[in-house]
């Protein structure tokens, strides 16, 4: 009789032990989908800079500091890039594009061109759509890492090998207000 009672305990075990490491798949499966759709967006910013750069470069020459650490950002192979370096590129692309947003103020003939001006509305719906995908990557990461690290889940995160992971957090320069006006 005890013997059947500790076999079902045993089972019960395993099945919820099963059925926890099935929810990490599915949470990991979650979080990879959802860097993946922010990654989109970050890439078609990625590939905007050159663009918005070349167009300063003509009216901004004596600003080649500012041009010259967002051109170094984006030379880098985004491609072979993990996505911890990803994230930290794209804060320093922000707080670059913010940079480079804020000398349109100072060169009006810049705020008028017609090019940087399509360059800017792209660049400002990517952004958006970057926030968007942002807050969606988030908050999946926020429900992995609650499983990650509550207990009992927790046990079999380790066993497993399963790790928190980095939330998309605002930067420093971020946080700052630049007044931009188009």
């Amino acid at each position: 009789m005890w013997f059947y009672i500790i076999i079902i305990i045993i089972t019960l075990i395993i099945i919820y032990a099963l059925t926890l490491y099935n929810s990490f798949i599915k949470l990991n499966n979650k979080v990879k989908e959802a860097f993946s759709t922010m990654d989109v967006y970050l890439k078609k910013r990625w590939d905007l800079i050159p663009n918005i750069v070349e167009t300063v470069k003509g009216y901004a020459k004596h600003e080649k500091n500012t041009l010259k650490e967002i051109i170094e950002l984006r030379n880098s192979a985004y491609d072979k890039m993990s996505d911890e370096e990803k994230i930290k590129t794209n804060e320093q692309l922000s707080s670059g594009i913010n940079k480079i947003m804020a000398l349109a103020e100072a060169y009006p003939d810049l705020k008028a061109n017609e090019n940087f001006n399509d360059l800017s509305k792209h660049l400002t719906q990517i952004e958006d759509d970057i926030a968007n995908s942002r807050k969606y990557y988030n908050g999946v990461v926020r429900v992995y890492n609650n499983k990650v690290e509550m207990f009992p889940s927790n046990i079999i995160a380790k066993i497993f090998g399963y790790k928190s992971k980095n939330m998309f957090e605002t930067s420093e320069a971020e946080r700052k207000n630049v007044k931009v006006e188009f």
